[in-house]
């Protein structure tokens, strides 16, 4: 077995040094953009966040997600798990370690699905089960153990997690210098501070992310920080070339997805729509038409060129672009407006104020809804938007997903599906209908079974029937003389 390199040995040698490093990212991090991005400057690549307990439980999720994505020149790369189970967390590693070069664990994930499931930056608070977690999977896989972080507010408390990960085992950290509440409009600008802080207390490499738009950012950041090196998310998405300090126009990195992804299959039409939307982002804000285009199509090829045409220079600049909008470049969100005081004194958020559907609907309550609410408010008048109301849904017994509320077995329709098949048993409110074909089977092959009964009962009537009614035998041959009647002398006549 080979000796399993750790910090900075890890970094110079498995990692080759890597400064420029593209982030995981759910459904966007696929082979594809990996390889389009590893063609501009790319060093160092991350997989998508995958969920650890569906890694272990479902192989055909292990492979659309990771086994067939194999390919020599998408390395170096780091596979990136979400987890909150020690021993669920080691066994999706095991399973995912002879495909990359490293694993790393999510701590950094800020989204209500990771609060949901208890994952990501909502663990950051747990630090005994973190090291419990980071330690074992250290001990008990072949390949480095690093994590991906985000910041407390207060300084000394981040440098403390940071130096908490780092003694259980973890081999490299990239740092998010921004806080879990930090995101969608509120995003805000990352604190390099706190990654310089971190990069200073650990004995491990350390990857800054965040307020990456151009390649003298990166630069900057290494400069100011320290750090081994950096990585990009969102800028990456909207310039694949970022890392090489150029702005290409968008429609030579469309054609250039595009021809990787037919060179790859497969990847999955929405990671490749999503990544279009990306890239024409600012052009799509002048074409509108384009948008709903791009959304309905089901056959990319070609497309590009048909939004070359009509979108083309003509349009000039959109207010606040550096570029023409036809050129890469990264989207920076709109700072979020000031409170303002509303007619009792207290503050809200501006635009907080939701129109109200209409007058005959305004009981009061459509005010605090948003105008998607109020469309299926207007489908669906006894639709119930009252949280305290809504039902509670109950856990599958398996897996901990939603369970169908009128399933035989109890569980959501991933496992009852499989114990269904298992059991050869039917689930009404699922759709399964494993026994149900099953027997319509057995019922088929005994129909068969007759109709050849019946057929040879006929055959065998109809030659019982001849005899009956004097049809002669067939011919028998004449006895023969043996050999003993010549020894006797005795012959016929």
């Amino acid at each position: 077995m080979a000796v399993k390199l750790q910090g900075f040995e890890f970094w110079k040698t498995t990692l080759r040094g890597a400064r420029y490093v593209v982030a995981p990212m759910v459904d966007q991090s696929e082979l594809a953009w990996r390889l389009l991005s590893r063609r501009h400057g790319a060093e160092l690549c991350y997989t998508p966040m995958l969920h650890a307990q569906v890694f272990v439980r479902d192989a055909n999720y292990r492979k659309d997600n990771l086994y067939s994505e194999v390919c020599p020149e998408d390395r170096p790369l780091i596979t990136q798990f979400c987890a909150n189970d020690p021993e669920v967390f080691v066994q999706a590693c095991l399973l995912a370690q002879d495909y990359c070069d490293a694993i790393d664990l999510n701590l950094g994930c800020p989204q209500m699905i990771a609060k949901r499931g208890h994952y990501g930056v909502f663990l950051q608070d747990e630090w005994e089960l973190l090291e419990k977690m980071v330690k074992l999977a250290n001990e008990k896989i072949s390949v480095p153990i690093t994590c991906k972080i985000r910041v407390f507010n207060k300084m000394e408390e981040t440098v403390q997690y940071a130096q908490m990960l780092e003694k259980a085992g973890c081999q490299l950290l990239t740092v998010h210098g921004r806080t879990k509440d930090q995101k969608g409009p509120a995003t805000g600008i990352a604190s390099w501070e706190h990654i310089k802080a971190v990069r200073n207390a650990v004995n491990i490499p350390v990857f800054a992310n965040g307020n990456i738009q151009h390649l003298s950012d990166v630069e900057q950041c290494m400069e100011e920080t320290g750090v081994q090196g950096v990585m990009s998310a969102e800028g990456n998405l909207h310039n694949p070339a970022l890392f090489e300090g150029h702005s290409p126009p968008v429609w030579e990195m469309a054609e250039e997805y595009l021809e990787v992804v037919s060179q790859y299959p497969p990847c999955t039409l929405s990671y490749v729509r999503a990544h279009l939307f990306k890239l024409w982002h600012h052009t799509l804000q002048i074409h509108k038409d384009l948008r709903e285009e791009l959304a309905k199509v089901k056959n990319l090829q070609g497309l590009t060129e048909e939004e070359i045409t009509n979108g083309g220079e003509e349009a000039g600049q959109v207010v606040g672009l550096p570029f023409p909008h036809w050129i890469c470049q990264p989207y920076v969100r709109p700072v979020p407006k000031a409170p303002v005081a509303n007619s009792n004194g207290t503050e809200v958020k501006a635009g907080g104020h939701k129109r109200a559907l209409s007058q005959e609907d305004s009981d009061g309550a459509s005010d605090a809804l948003s105008k998607n609410k109020q469309k299926k408010k207007a489908r669906n008048p006894h639709k119930n938007f009252c949280p305290e109301q809504k039902p509670k849904y109950i856990k599958c017994e398996q897996c901990g997903n939603p369970k169908g509320n009128q399933c035989v077995f109890n569980l959501c329709r991933g496992c009852c599906k499989k114990k269904a098949h298992k059991e050869v048993a039917d689930c009404p409110s699922h759709g399964l209908r494993f026994k149900t074909k099953a027997e319509k089977q057995k019922t088929e092959r005994q129909e068969e079974e007759e109709e050849e009964e019946g057929k040879s009962r006929g055959l065998q009537e109809e030659e019982d029937g001849g005899l009956l009614n004097g049809t002669p035998s067939p011919p028998t041959d004449p006895p023969q003389r043996t050999d003993c009647g010549l020894r006797h002398g005795l012959t016929g006549t």
